[in-house]
């Protein structure tokens, strides 16, 4: 687990997310700077300057291109825009919790999420380094002395949505890569659509469910639901299913905790959903085959358990979600 912290029309789409765009950062051409155009935002000579999730303005002398992402949100929110970044935190551990949106170009390993190395960051000298508020202080103004920091709010349970789309709108003005951020939210959104459609076709439209992963300590399930609030609860309501937790999550995440005797609190018809890895094992499909409470639960006796495929990252950008929502309506009307 301590790898882990982790419906607009589209043709209105379009329109909404220009000037949301807008409004997250300015433009204003630097002294002798050049005009000519970089990527599909700001000309490569004009300043930028973007106010991050922390209040703090971050200005640039253009579209960033050399940048480095410590957490794997802000990583698949660049990769998925077009940007090669040239430094990611646990490479490895991100091309197996978030293979969905896969890693480009030959990037450097950082260090971990939580301590990114700070030498390695210098020796690849970006002019921008992407981090969330969830990396330590101390990390944030060592890593400001080698290259400006633009911090994104890592959750919000108040309005999971919106705040990813703020952050992925943020990245996309500091990258000039507004255009490309346009076109993966209508993509998100064309998902959305398409997989409520689906859902209520295959007659699932109002089903309860519940979304978990679990880890072993001392060969005891911890689990932990995604209560409402979490951005994948927030995701699996907007295409019509209803979230059958009942337990209060935390006020970023929206995650909460209980046990295999907690689940039989969930109702009889649910649909059991769960993300787990190759790399950390399945406790459900394996710690728990013998366990009398799991087996007895009605949604294991009629075979509502759904493990998700490997590789989307369920705290990810827009193209993490529309993977999930992808997978989970190919998983639910198979």
């Amino acid at each position: 687990m301590t790898s882990r912290r982790r419906v607009l029309a589209v043709t209105a789409l379009a329109a909404s997310a220009a000037l949301a765009l807008a409004g997250c950062g300015t433009t204003e051409e630097a002294a002798g700077g050049s005009t000519t155009g970089s990527g599909s935002g700001s000309a490569s000579g004009e300043q930028i300057t973007v106010t991050d999730g922390t209040g703090t303005e971050v200005t640039l002398d253009g579209p960033a291109t050399k940048v480095v992402g410590t957490e794997w949100n802000v990583v698949g929110d660049l990769v998925s825009l077009g940007v090669e970044p040239v430094g990611v935190a646990d490479v490895e551990g991100y091309e197996a919790w978030s293979s969905a949106v896969p890693l480009t170009g030959d990037p450097t390993d950082i260090g971990t999420r939580g301590e990114p190395s700070v030498e390695t960051v210098a020796s690849l000298a970006p002019d921008l380094i992407v981090a969330t508020t969830d990396l330590p202080a101390d990390a944030v103004e060592q890593l400001r002395d080698i290259a400006p920091v633009l911090q994104v709010v890592s959750a919000d349970a108040s309005d999971q949505l919106g705040q990813m789309t703020t952050n992925f709108e943020m990245i996309a003005t500091a990258t000039g890569t507004e255009d490309a951020a346009q076109q993966v939210l209508a993509d998100y959104e064309q998902a959305v659509a398409d997989g409520t459609k689906a859902l209520a076709d295959a007659g699932l439209a109002g089903t309860q469910f519940a979304f978990a992963d679990g880890y072993v300590d001392a060969g005891q399930v911890s689990i932990r639901p995604y209560a409402a609030g979490s951005l994948i609860s927030d995701v699996t309501t907007e295409l019509g299913l209803v979230n059958a937790w009942a337990l209060e999550g935390d006020p970023a995440y929206g995650l909460a905790s209980t046990d295999v005797e907690g689940l039989t609190q969930l109702p009889a018809d649910t649909q059991f959903l769960y993300f787990s890895n190759a790399v950390d094992g399945d406790p459900f499909a394996d710690t728990l085959s013998s366990n009398a409470v799991w087996q007895s639960l009605p949604f294991v006796q009629s075979g509502d358990v759904h493990r998700l495929p490997d590789g989307v990252w369920v705290f990810g950008g827009p193209a993490s979600m529309t993977a999930y929502v992808d997978a989970l309506v190919e998983t639910l009307t198979a």
